[in-house]
């Protein structure tokens, strides 16, 4: 149990991380819920699916799906810093953009699935301890939707001192969530 805890909480921590980037755009509660729904869907269902297809399959995809995660999460936060400044330029420069309470579900499937995607050579891992896959589902979830609300508080607490910069600080965060998982410290 105690290697399921560690696993989960190890999982959960880039979920935290991104969390906080997406935070600080300022969110509603809706967004709450499908941050934390989505994230803990996927953090949960990768691993369930590397235990099911197997050794070989998920130890193959692992190392490319690490290096496909962070693209993607750099390629997310990239975006958000481009609609920051489009909807800077729009709004004629006057400083007065209207803080983006709502994160587009496409968006935050695309990070999730980022967030998630090198999880499939950990659910091969669970099975050589002989983990029960409802059980690791159930606790990876639980804990991976616990440190996205976290993230997401600390995220929306940072974003309400930034201001109008908010967007732009949560576009960095994920990029450099991105980056640090290309470079392996998440």
């Amino acid at each position: 149990m105690l290697v399921l805890l560690l696993v989960a909480v190890s999982l959960g921590l880039s979920n935290f991380a991104a969390a906080i980037g997406i935070g600080v755009a300022g969110i509603d509660a809706r967004t709450r819920l499908r941050v934390g729904l989505i994230f803990g869907l996927f953090e949960a269902g990768m691993p369930i699916l590397g235990l099911l297809l197997g050794h070989s399959l998920a130890h193959t995809l692992g190392h490319a799906a690490h290096r496909i995660g962070a693209a993607l999460l750099v390629a997310t936060g990239l975006y958000a810093l481009i609609q920051s400044v489009r909807r800077r330029l729009a709004s004629g420069n006057d400083h007065e953009a209207v803080p983006v309470t709502t994160q587009r579900t496409g968006r935050l499937l695309i990070t999730g699935i980022a967030l998630s995607i090198d999880n499939l050579a950990v659910g091969f891992a669970l099975g050589s301890y002989h983990v029960g896959l409802l059980l690791a589902a159930v606790v990876i979830g639980a804990i991976s939707i616990s440190l996205s609300l976290a993230g997401l508080e600390l995220g929306n607490r940072l974003g309400t001192r930034t201001g109008e910069n908010g967007e732009i600080l949560g576009g960095l965060v994920l990029i450099a969530v991105g980056a640090a998982i290309a470079a392996g410290v998440l």
